[in-house]
């Protein structure tokens, strides 16, 4: 059996990329270990959500331990660092957001991680962090770097398929229809990779329940109006049924569907 380290940007996002992978890799009886870097205290706050002294990011970190537990993941680290928000807010440039850290320094974090796990496979996320957020951005940057000094060989960057998502909004949009459902504004040039460049596609669909329970784990982010909960169990299963990674030094086309083989 193998160890994989998954590390995200923030609370939640570990579901929404690599969710099913993760459940994978836990049923399959490899060891997982979920890393994030922040405990995303830059998040929005519903009304009435926190308890009388209570923050968003004690909510969140609790969220994450739930979610992490349905996905089978058997140790979870935070690195410390603060959410930097979204990028050109004061937030990015603040003291002690993971925006700012030294690439170095925080891979040196991780890198630890990943020599006390003897780490077989790695996660991250792809250079522009799927659609430009800072701290995925830093995902990236950091998550490389560490693998490099610890040693750990397969690094598979997490990425969106830029063109399945666009069939899959011309296959189930529907003009007609009067929905509450909260949707995303995808950038068609900077949201995902072009499919051409993508290396790995891991079939999760077996898992599907289990990452949207997970996403339910997280009801301060995720609500039930989200276009991840509120969707079509068939849109559902065609949008998040695929993971997709890149691998550098493997393809051109989709080469590995399972990072853990």
């Amino acid at each position: 059996m193998a160890t994989l380290v998954s590390f995200h940007a923030h609370p939640d996002d570990e579901c929404i990329a690599c969710g099913g992978i993760i459940r994978k890799a836990a049923e399959e009886g490899h060891r997982v270990v979920l890393v994030v870097a922040t405990r995303g205290e830059r998040g929005e706050i519903p009304v009435g959500l926190l308890n009388q002294g209570e923050e968003l990011w004690q909510r969140r970190v609790a969220e994450t331990h739930a979610s992490a537990q349905m996905l089978g993941v058997q140790r979870v680290e935070f690195l410390g660092y603060t959410d930097s928000g979204m990028m050109g807010t004061p937030a990015n440039d603040a003291p002690g957001s993971f925006w700012t850290a030294p690439v170095d320094e925080a891979a040196k974090k991780l890198a630890t991680l990943l020599e006390e796990e003897g780490a077989d496979v790695l996660t991250c996320y792809d250079e522009h962090g799927g659609y430009g957020h800072p701290d995925h951005i830093q995902v990236h940057r950091v998550g490389m770097l560490a693998a490099e000094l610890a040693g750990t060989r397969r690094v598979f960057q997490s990425t969106i398929n830029r063109d399945q998502i666009l069939r899959g909004r011309e296959m189930f949009a529907d003009p007609t229809a009067d929905s509450d459902m909260e949707t995303p504004d995808i950038d068609d040039e900077t949201f995902g990779m072009p499919e051409s460049i993508i290396t790995a596609a891991v079939d999760v669909t077996p898992y599907l329940d289990y990452k949207r329970r997970a996403m339910r784990a997280h009801a301060s982010q995720i609500s039930e109006q989200s276009f991840f909960l509120a969707m079509p169990d068939d849109a559902f299963a065609y949008g998040f049924g695929t993971e997709w990674f890149i691998r550098e030094g493997q393809g051109p086309g989709i080469t590995e569907t399972d990072l853990m083989a």
